[in-house]
Order: structure tokens, then sequence, then C-alpha cells
């Protein structure tokens, strides 16, 4: 079924800068929801991403058998466009949805349990559906591009077919990539189709740029689930600070009123993204989005090239786009925030204006800070306030507050360089074994395959962000590692490591990547008996594929750990240094066991 004309949705996308979307009630405004989006999106967009939305949540079903549930949900949008008053029309779009999922015929035969998420009432029977997705899951076979010949005749001939495709392959596998991400991945892989066809080398140039593609697609899905995360874990009030930091050192030369008013609009339309809906998500996001570009002069003098591209290319655009040149001059924050004598009046007259407004004038003036330490920074300031506002002399209380400061800076340009300095000095290998040394002694608890992932997680952020302009190291340093802390305190939601990780996972936002670099070695920790067949080596330590022997020593590195989680640097180097002599004497011989035996 022709569900998806690509070429209508691009052009309508592209068009819709021109329209007017500044709605504020959404909803509240109209008597029928899913009318409203569809005349919003227009019926292509809309078909889009109805199937995005039905493909995330029922992941085993077929194109086909989607199709046919986009249809019924459009037939209905075209129902109440006619007739808003019409049975149906008046519920809330994600209740179509879902009630449009019960009515799958066999539902708990192909989906078990989640056939149970039907019996609840809105808003907790999404939350169920929701924690039944899977992230890559393993029925789903891996992608087999067909061959060059074949995928050039294909979108020559099928290419509404071939792109629809395109679009619940990658919804199914990424069920928390939010809609305006796979659109963009769309309209990038019609791209790459229309270039590539053209070449001598087909396979390998669909081959790189689909590498890339792959790339970008990861790296935003999991700052996507973060956010969500966040969001959900923390309240709006943390993601609205993170927004605010981030916002106004992108936007440093934007009024205060603008940078927060963004700031507010990007939570509302990440709730609804977080939650599933991806009509409402597109729409909203679209909306969102012609509002920015339709002040980019007040905002940023980075981002007209940006507002000029079609619609589905904007997002991805403006998110990569350079931090603004900060205004010249600003004055010291010190008088304001700290000398003025009226600063108490001005705090406990409206707490939450008055920390956000301070938030916004520190992240403007430090571009090359992360935007937990200044999180990190302003939660410092409100305890400081909170307590010296209550005493009889105020400014004498407050009065170190930039030694206080200084301290939270301090302390990650620390961490930041001496991390870097030892994977510039070092290098990857070392670095990824000093990880995870410190790492096994502070959780021994967690799996060696797990500790082997986090290590070379950690290890490309330092890759990543050591080899960065020295300005921009501590806020990707931070930015990435919060990813590699967030999943795993995600982990340790459903299986506890120890207490000292709960301790850090439950720590206020900003203060989890501190607490983890502070976490010394777990004392409670009992290690198993010492095994000697957990050090049984063969020849297979010589022959195989390079890349399995380094795994293989790093998980006998682990496991030593995990047995001598008191070891010390000198005993473990002795260690290391006599296995790798064994290596160097035993891989040479032609009888490979019987010399790692003897040794």
């Amino acid at each position: 079924m022709k569900w998806l004309s690509l070429i209508s949705f691009i052009f309508l996308l592209s068009s819709a800068r021109a329209r007017n979307l500044q709605r504020t009630a959404r909803d509240a405004d109209h008597k029928s929801p899913i009318a409203h989006r569809f005349q919003d999106l227009k019926e292509e967009t809309f078909k889009a991403a109805a199937m995005i939305t039905f493909a995330q949540y029922l992941q085993r079903c077929s194109y086909e058998g989607l199709s046919k549930l986009v249809r019924d949900v459009v037939d209905l949008a075209q129902k109440c466009v006619a007739n808003e008053d019409a049975p149906e029309c008046s519920k809330p779009l994600p209740s179509i949805v879902l009630d449009e999922i019960c009515q799958v015929d066999k539902l708990r035969d192909s989906y078990g349990d989640m056939a149970d998420c039907c019996s609840k009432a809105d808003p907790e029977r999404n939350q169920c559906f929701l924690s039944f997705r899977i992230q890559q899951p393993d029925f789903i076979q891996p992608y087999q591009r067909p061959g060059a010949d074949v995928i050039c005749q294909e979108y020559k001939d099928q290419r509404v077919q071939l792109l629809g495709h395109f679009i619940y392959t990658v919804a199914r596998r990424n069920p928390f990539l939010h809609a305006p991400m796979i659109l963009g991945l769309a309209a990038e892989y019609e791209k790459a189709l229309k270039t590539c066809c053209a070449e001598s080398d087909v396979g390998a140039c669909l081959d790189a740029k689909e590498q890339v593609m792959r790339k970008k697609a990861k790296m935003v899905d999991e700052k996507q689930q973060h956010e969500c995360q966040m969001l959900h874990k923390y309240g709006e009030r943390t993601f609205q600070a993170n927004k605010l930091a981030r916002m106004s050192q992108k936007y440093p030369k934007a009024p205060f009123a603008k940078v927060a008013k963004l700031v507010h609009d990007m939570k509302d339309v990440y709730k609804e993204c977080c939650d599933g809906d991806m009509v409402e998500c597109m729409d909203d996001w679209s909306e969102l989005i012609n509002s920015f570009c339709s002040q980019e002069d007040v905002l940023s003098s980075k981002v007209k090239p940006c507002c000029e591209l079609p619609a589905v290319e904007r997002t991805t655009c403006i998110l990569k786009a350079d931090f603004d040149d900060k205004p010249d001059n600003l004055p010291s924050l010190v008088e304001k925030y700290i000398e003025d004598k009226e600063v108490c009046k001005s705090y406990e007259a409206n707490h939450d204006a008055f920390l956000s407004e301070f938030l916004y004038e520190y992240a403007r003036r430090h571009p090359e800070y992360s935007t937990q330490l200044i999180l990190r920074i302003t939660k410092g300031y409100e305890t400081l306030m909170d307590k010296c506002c209550k005493t009889d002399n105020p400014a004498e209380c407050y009065g170190n507050a930039v030694e206080q400061v200084n301290k939270h800076v301090k302390e990650t340009q620390e961490v930041v360089k001496t991390n870097c300095d030892l994977f510039n000095t070092h290098g990857e290998a070392e670095f990824l074994k000093g990880l995870l040394v410190r790492y096994t002694k502070k959780m021994p608890q967690v799996s060696t395959d797990t500790l082997l992932e986090i290590g070379k997680k950690m290890t490309l952020v330092g890759k990543e962000c050591c080899n960065a302009p020295e300005e921009k190291r501590m806020g990707c340093s931070e930015h990435y590692l919060s990813l590699v802390i967030a999943d795993m305190c995600k982990r340790q939601e459903s299986t506890p490591i120890n207490d000292q990780v709960t301790q850090c996972c439950n720590e206020h936002y900003s203060y989890r990547r501190p607490c983890f670099t502070a976490m010394g070695v777990d004392t409670k920790y009992v290690p198993p008996l010492f095994d000697p067949m957990m050090f049984n080596f063969d020849e297979k330590m010589c022959t195989a594929p390079p890349a399995e022997r380094e795994a293989g020593q790093l998980k006998l590195l682990i496991n030593l750990i995990k047995r001598k989680p008191q070891m010390t640097e000198e005993q473990l180097k002795t260690i290391t240094g006599g296995f790798e002599a064994m290596m160097e004497k035993c891989c040479k011989q032609s009888d490979v066991d019987s010399c790692l035996g003897e040794e």
C-alpha cells in the first residue's frame, strides 16, 4: 500500500516554514486532536509518523500488518476533519493509537504479557506498553541490503515502497528514536541512493554513507534516551535547568526571556516524544523549529544556513551548529549575585526565576564548561543562599562564594586533564587497562563482559574528547560520561550492584559523575575463592584473531582484580609484566600449550 510519498512529505515539511504554527494551547483549542494533527502535518507526513509510532510499539509486526493500522487511523483522521463532533474524534491521539493496538488480532500470541497493558487505564496503559520496547531486538534479523543493481532499480521503480520500508525498518529496530530523526535519516538515505547509484562502485559508496548514518543515529538515539530518562527520573525542573545551561552557552547573545521560552517549549515537546506518540512529537517539533527559525536573528548568528535548508534537514543542522560568539564586555556576576546588599531579598522573592537567570548569566559567560559543572555551581549557589539568607549576617556567610565555585571548577578541570594526559601519553590500550582496574575495584560485582563494555565506552570518550580543542574537552567529556553513567544506573535499577553505586545513581543528576570518580574500592566485597581454571591458558591465546586475543587478555585482567581487589599497582605491574613475557616467549614456540603449561 502506498501509504507514504516521501516527495510529498519533504516538500510539505519544507513549505512548513511559511506556516503560522504559533499554538500555545495545542490540542486544547481543538475539538478533535486527531483532526488537528492531521491538518497540521498533512496526509503523507501524518502517515509516516503514524507508521513510526506503530512500528515502535509493535516491533514484531510486518510492514503490511502495520500499514493496515496506519490506514485505519488515517481514515478516522479524515472523518474527523470532515466532522470534529463525530464519535471517537474527541479522544486524545495517543488513546486512539493504543486502542488500535489493543484490537490487533492475537496480540497475546505475538507479544505475551504486553497484552495485559490493554486492561490498564491511560496514561498507565501507555507506560506499560513503553516498558516492553526492546532496543535492537534479537528477533529482528540483521538488515541485508539488496545487491547494488537491485536496490538502484528498486529505487527507480518503487521509490515510495523502498523508502517506506526504510522508515519501518529503522523505527522497529530503534524504538526510542524520535520521529523527526527517523524522517531526517530517510531523507539522508534517499540522498545517498541518488549519489551512489550514479557511481561506478555503488556498494562501496553506500557502505560508507550507511556507516556514517548508523553512527549518527546511534549517537542521537543514546542522547534522546538519556534526556527522556532525565525527564522521567529527575523531573521537569532538572531537565529544563540542563537545557537552559546548554542553550545559554550556545546562544549567549539571545535575551534571557527568549532562551527561557525556548527551553520551556523544548520540555513540552520532549514530554510528547518520550511518551512515544510520534505524530504529536513530529508536529510539535516542526512547530518548535519553525518558531526557532522565525527568530534566528535574535537567537544566533550561526544558524541562518540551517534555517534555509529543507525542514527535514534543519534539526540536525541546528543541533550541530557552533556556539555563537560571546557578547563583548559582559560584566562580572559578583556584584549582582554576591555583593548586592539586596541579593537575599531578590532570591527569596522569586527563588526559581532568580536562579534561572543566574544559571543563564553564568552559562553564557562559560562556553568552555560542561553543562553538568554549571548545574553543580548553580546548585552550590542555591544551597549557600538557602543557608546564608537565614543568618543575621548573610554577606559574611556567602562571602566565600567565589572560592566555593572555584572548587567545583578545579575538580572538574583536574579530572579532565588527568585522564586526557593519561590517554595522550600512554595510548588507547593502556588507558583502557587503567580504567578496567579502577572500575573493577569500584564495582567488582558487575559481570566481566559488562565491565569490559563499560571500559570500552569510557575509552571511546577519551578518544573522542581528548583530541578535541581544549575549550571543548570538558563539555565533551562530561556529556559522554553522563550517557555511560546513565546506562550503568539503568542496569543498576533491575540488578543492584553495591551500596556505593546505588548512592551515586541516586545523587542529583549533575553530581553523579563526581560521585563515580571519587568512589573507592568496595570494602564490603568478598572475593570468590581462587579458581586456577579461570587462568587456564591454551594455544588460542596466541592463534586467535587480534581482537579476540585482546578481549581475552582484558577479561583475565578483570578476573584477576575481582579475586584480588586490594592488589597494589606494583603487584599488578609485576603480574602483568610476567604474563606479557610468558606470551612473548610461548607464542614463538612450536608447542605453545606445553610452554604455557610450564610457565
